[in-house]
């Protein structure tokens, strides 16, 4: 059984808001620390700064804004109802927002004490996240590709949660731990284990219901998540004996970053069966993001391959990091938001409204040209960034184009709240005056 819409399982709209109208102040945040710092950001993967921005974009815009999905998606696609969601996002949002900023002081401070208190904030919250999120997929009576995807991401994001606490420890108490080898399989499971994996189980969905395009074939969804997860956890188990890359471990990432290109090729594929051939900002998002992980997949098998290549060149992990997470990750989200928003506007409008009463549609929630606008200043964001490493000074127009892309969604989303407000209150309206109005006398009859 595939999962269905039931929209009357969806939770109070401030619930997925919260989070949405977080994520674009972390990536704000993180064009400002890149302003400051300027080329010293490049420097190195491990120095604080560069910590500090890989934590500001993947925690505090792109954790913010899949954890509001989840608790949004599962309730209305997958049937998987969310215990008591509001007390659920009052302790999430304020861990993950609380704790992102702790963590951001200790690597920009190096004090021990801001990731001593990191730890509870971040594991607790996100931690019963977690657990209440599977709970609530393995209850569900739907089944399919989604619901697979879904749950091996979640169990991705318990594998992302475990590592991070594990580090922010060693650094917190100062515990001989190998670190460089965790912090691999962290990011691993951070980006492949829990973010491709979630794109795609929520993927599958969006895709061909928002840009109208033909189901993902079942061949890829019944075999994709699973494959990546056991790759993901063989490649895993290679780190322990802690020793260079050899050719099990280089053959089992570069597969697991083919089957990445693969999920990217035949999403592009589809987009071009559209049934409706108009190029909207979110499918120009999505190609952006498709392309970009392609890159960022060759660029892995380059380095799986070639090791020793590039280790002394600092630029080549910022160049993979931009890729992946300016590149494929926050187009994503912004396209997703683009389309989720609007769509629970009009679902809760729906709720207020009647037989009889217009409610107002999707479009008229966030204009389209200001979601193309916001485009091109993400697009430009990217191409500086990618620019800057062998350029290191175009960092600092790029860190504005990123600022420049994250204010310009914020503000987008912001609209659409406030259309949201303004909606319902004219519905509210509306419905009051026909209640107090009499109802019209009906026509006599006349004599005969």
């Amino acid at each position: 059984m595939q999962p269905g819409l039931s929209f009357e399982q969806a939770p109070p709209i401030s619930v997925p808001f919260r989070f949405f109208l977080t994520a674009p102040l972390f990536g704000m945040a993180a064009g400002l620390l890149l302003l400051w710092q300027g080329p010293a950001a490049l420097a190195s993967r491990w120095t604080g700064v560069a910590l500090a921005l890989t934590h500001l974009i993947a925690v505090g815009f792109m954790l913010q804004a899949m954890c509001g999905a989840m608790m949004q998606m599962l309730p209305v696609a997958a049937g998987a109802n969310i215990w008591q969601p509001q007390r659920v996002t009052h302790l999430t949002h304020a861990g993950l927002t609380i704790g992102t900023l702790l963590l951001l002081a200790g690597f920009l401070s190096e004090q021990a004490l801001f990731f001593r208190i990191a730890v509870p904030f971040m594991t607790v919250s996100l931690g019963a996240f977690a657990l209440i999120v599977l709970v609530a997929l393995f209850r569900t009576p739907a089944k399919g590709p989604t619901i697979i995807a879904l749950r091996i991401a979640v169990f991705g994001l318990i594998v992302t949660i475990s590592l991070g606490a594990t580090l922010a420890s060693a650094f917190g108490w100062q515990l001989a731990l190998p670190l460089t080898e965790i912090t691999h399989v962290h990011a691993a499971w951070g980006l492949g284990g829990w973010s491709l994996l979630l794109v795609a189980g929520v993927g599958y969905l969006v895709v061909p219901m928002f840009q109208l395009t033909p189901p993902y074939p079942q061949w890829f969804t019944r075999s994709f998540s699973v494959a990546l997860f056991f790759l993901l956890a063989a490649w895993s188990i290679t780190w322990l004996p802690l020793q260079r890359p050899d050719a099990l471990q280089v053959a089992l990432g570069s597969a697991a970053a083919l089957l990445a290109v693969v999920f990217a090729v035949v999403t592009l594929r589809l987009q071009m069966q559209r049934r409706r051939k108009v190029t909207e900002p979110t499918l120009l998002f999505w190609r952006l993001a498709m392309a970009c992980l392609v890159a960022a997949a060759a660029g892995v098998i380059l380095q799986q391959l070639k090791p020793g290549e590039g280790e002394d060149y600092a630029g080549t992990p910022f160049l993979l990091g931009v890729l992946l997470m300016v590149g494929v990750f926050m187009p994503v989200i912004s396209g997703m938001l683009y389309k989720i928003m609007p769509f629970l506007n009009w679902l809760h409008l729906q709720k207020i409204g009647k037989p009889g009463l217009v409610v107002p549609n999707m479009r008229q929630m966030i204009p389209e040209a200001r979601m193309m606008m916001q485009f091109r200043l993400h697009l430009a964001a990217l191409a500086l960034l990618l620019a800057a490493v062998p350029l290191p000074l175009l960092v600092y127009p790029g860190a504005l184009a990123l600022i420049a892309s994250c204010a310009w969604l914020e503000w987008n989303l912001v609209e659409a709240t406030r259309n949201y407000a303004r909606f319902s209150r004219e519905l509210e309206e509306r419905l009051a005056q026909e209640q107090v109005e009499p109802s019209p006398r009906p026509p006599s009859l006349g004599r005969g």
